[in-house]
């Protein structure tokens, strides 16, 4: 039992405060990508129980969430236990067979059973999936020299849409396949905005490392509140935006020319970020809008 005693004031105003987004955003599609990188920084527990936590609530105060995840420093500490070594062109890793297998075995064998088993701690609530069930996500190989890399080239959301009906939450892993059934490891970043695009989502939430997009890569203190598609567009063509950035960035102005109505890049970091974003007024991270 809590001893922590709150200002009961404090505690009505959030609560009010609240209340007309929970209205506004009843029965909308929630997107949220849950990076790897928030996933492994601090007490990785923690971090998971809170997250859970928040999707919990989503869903208890009527929207639907759908969450995909990412796992690249899982994947990396798992490769480096076996000896293998880690390529990275352009921010992507470069995939062979073998680091494929380890790709599979660590998003779906174990992130993201650890992310729906976290949720199903507060009930039947959640279901784990790859891009290759029920060929929800159809992949072509981005280039040879990266390997068994993808690109997202069809996005059939009828299994999320069915779970979604069902009351239940997604979890996607971020591993889909041709038309021949070879599978490729595709950027989490680029799968979440084409999800959320396909599903016509009310909103794209990145949790990540860092504290939004920054309008100079090196000054922490320059994280922008707001930013429209033209001035994401124009950072990313100046190179202000940069780094693991650029993906989650094209996400962002993809989807949201796409008709998803906006589109968020948080820190996962802090604690129930998602909920303060969501459900208060002055929120955190960066908004894209059109």
């Amino acid at each position: 039992m809590s001893t922590v005693r709150r200002d009961p004031a404090q505690v009505a105003e959030l609560l009010i405060e609240a209340l007309p987004y929970i209205r506004r955003f009843e029965g909308s599609v929630v997107v949220v990508k849950y990076g790897g990188n928030a996933l492994a920084d601090g007490d990785e527990a923690a971090a998971l129980a809170a997250f859970a936590e928040d999707i919990v609530l989503l869903q208890a105060v009527g929207l639907r969430p759908v969450v995909v995840h990412g796992g690249g420093p899982q994947i990396a500490a798992l490769l480096k236990q076996l000896g293998i070594e880690s390529e990275f062109r352009d921010g992507l890793r470069v995939t062979n067979a073998e680091t494929l297998d380890v790709a599979r075995m660590v998003l779906v064998g174990k992130v993201n059973s650890d992310i729906v088993g976290a949720i199903n701690v507060h009930g039947a609530l959640a279901v784990g999936l790859s891009g290759v069930d029920a060929n929800l996500i159809t992949a072509d190989l981005r280039s040879a020299e990266l390997g068994f890399v993808g690109d997202v080239t069809k996005v059939d959301p009828g299994i999320i849409e069915r779970l979604l009906a069902q009351g239940l939450t997604p979890v996607i892993a971020t591993i889909g396949s041709d038309s021949a059934g070879q599978s490729y490891n595709i950027n989490a970043d680029t799968v979440a905005g084409a999800i959320a695009e396909a599903l016509g989502a009310e909103k794209l939430i990145f949790l990540t490392d860092v504290a939004g997009l920054r309008a100079d890569p090196d000054d922490p203190a320059s994280v922008l509140t707001r930013v429209s598609c033209g001035e994401l567009e124009a950072m990313i063509a100046s190179g202000a935006a940069s780094g693991g950035m650029v993906p989650k960035a094209e996400a962002c102005a993809h989807a949201v020319r796409g008709g998803v109505a906006a589109a968020h890049i948080l820190d996962g970091r802090v604690p129930h970020a998602l909920l303060v974003e969501l459900f208060t007024d002055a929120g955190l991270g960066t908004m894209v809008q059109p």
